[in-house]
């Protein structure tokens, strides 16, 4: 089952709190979305960390509810 972009939002906002997320279907399907993520835990980080973050926050929904995701992730500036 596919997940929804609202629920993509929350579950990165709980596992990043204080991060500001804005997610789009790519496709209109339900099952292929981009992710930018702005978070202060993102500070000092590799892109590669940053990117492990989100992934940690969405709880290992990753090739099974989630298809595809593109990230964009940042430090607040």
């Amino acid at each position: 089952m596919a997940m929804q972009g609202l629920e993509i939002e929350r579950l990165i906002k709980e596992g990043l709190p204080g991060a500001e997320v804005e997610i789009r279907d790519l496709a209109g399907d339900g099952d292929h979305y981009a992710a930018k993520v702005v978070a202060p835990q993102f500070a000092n980080k590799s892109r590669v960390q940053q990117h492990k973050l989100v992934y940690e926050a969405l709880g290992g929904r990753m090739g099974d509810e989630l298809h595809a995701l593109q990230l964009t992730t940042q430090a607040p500036n």
